[in-house]
């Protein structure tokens, strides 16, 4: 990314991001992680069919030194459709599974001779968990439902935690509820920082970019529909009922700010009518189609109505966006502010909210207003 500092002689300059602030060299991040199937990164690179043949035939030499460390399989969090996978799992009590985790952690970052671990969930969609008073509403419960191997705590949460308690920070890019208040307690007790939730790369982008445009506009959208259709293992596990669930909210949340920010247009307070499909095609592999409609009321009771075709690679869009993720966490780590007046510099709070511009549905303290409008994202 580019940062527009100053105007010279009527003109704009553009330096690069990484040039005004020391940041991380993307050469220089080592990878590792853990996968419920076994296969190493090498042959999973084949099973997707991502990438172009000649690329990775070069890449495999690279590839096939990564393998994914077991990883926690809980079938009532993912699709059924997923078990086929499921041959590289832990065993034993949840306490069990996280502590192996925060081994793990240590494990690699020793081996590495690394400065520091960043964790992100980049794995399915899980259903959405229970929240209730005695399972994960504090710090407390939360560690304790762990303890006693609570079944509604989800593996991503525990992921979470063990990532906490080691002091890394842990990133949420997919849609459930991983951070239920317990874990963001946890991470405000720990010091650690939290960012989520779900990688925005395509259709949700622009949606956040023409809606509030034309709300911006005064013209009134009153009718969203959203249609995908892809054939990766993202979109097999969100063919099913509750994993889709996850996803359709995060997707449908994105545009509450904009409407909310026109009274005029938006008098009576009802939202525009929303609908997300998302279907499994395995035919298409990972080359995602998103067709989406928009009808808005316009003038003398006129209507219009855009409609729009994208197919993108999806795998291709959200991956850029975890190097992004990864390198400007890690900035956020070392930065404190220190106001006048203030006797000591002080750092973010826990829940890194400056990273939404990155994600669909944005963490934010408690108390914060929700932004998705994506300019506002970059402005702030």
């Amino acid at each position: 990314a580019v940062v527009s500092t100053q105007s010279t002689g009527g003109e704009e300059v553009h330096v690069p991001f990484n040039q005004l602030v020391p940041m991380v060299h993307p050469n220089d991040i080592e990878v590792d992680g853990w996968d419920i199937s076994g296969m190493n990164l090498a042959e999973s690179m084949e099973r997707a069919r991502v990438l172009d043949y000649s690329l990775q035939k070069q890449l495999r030499p690279y590839m096939e030194k990564i393998v994914p460390r077991a990883s926690i399989y809980c079938p009532d969090f993912i699709a059924a459709n997923q078990e086929a996978r499921a041959d590289n799992i832990l065993s034993g009590s949840k306490q069990n599974m996280m502590t192996r985790i925060r081994e793990d952690i240590r494990d690699f970052k020793e081996k590495k001779n690394l400065d520091k671990v960043i964790v992100l969930w980049t794995a399915n969609t899980e259903r959405f968990a229970d929240i209730r008073p005695g399972l994960n509403t504090t710090a407390e419960e939360l560690l304790n439902s762990i303890n006693n191997d609570e079944e509604e705590v989800s593996p991503s949460t525990i992921f979470a935690v063990a990532s906490i308690l080691e002091g890394c920070t842990y990133i949420n890019g997919s849609p459930q509820n991983t951070f239920v208040p317990g874990v963001v307690e946890l991470a405000e007790m720990e010091g650690v920082y939290i960012a989520g939730d779900d990688f925005k790369s395509g259709q949700t982008k622009f949606k956040s970019v023409l809606v509030d445009f034309l709300v911006g506009a005064g013209i009134k959208p009153v009718s969203i529909v959203s249609y995908n259709h892809l054939g990766n293992n993202d979109g097999k596990n969100l063919s099913a009922p509750s994993q889709f669930r996850s996803k359709e909210i995060s997707k449908s949340n994105v545009v509450d700010d904009m409407v909310n920010s026109n009274k005029i247009l938006y008098a009576d307070g009802k939202k525009p009518d929303h609908c997300v499909v998302i279907k499994y095609v395995p035919y298409v592999q990972d080359s995602k189609r998103a067709m989406d409609e928009y009808i808005s009321e316009i003038f003398m009771n006129g209507s219009n109505t855009i409609v729009c075709h994208n197919t993108c690679e999806d795998s291709l869009l959200a991956s850029p966006l975890i190097l992004d993720l990864v390198i400007l966490a890690e900035l956020c780590e070392r930065i404190t502010i220190q106001l006048d007046g203030e006797p000591q510099p002080r750092r973010f709070t826990s829940i890194l909210s400056l990273l939404s511009y990155l994600l669909k549905a944005p963490l934010v303290p408690a108390g914060t207003p929700v932004i998705n409008a994506l300019f506002k994202q970059r402005a702030s």
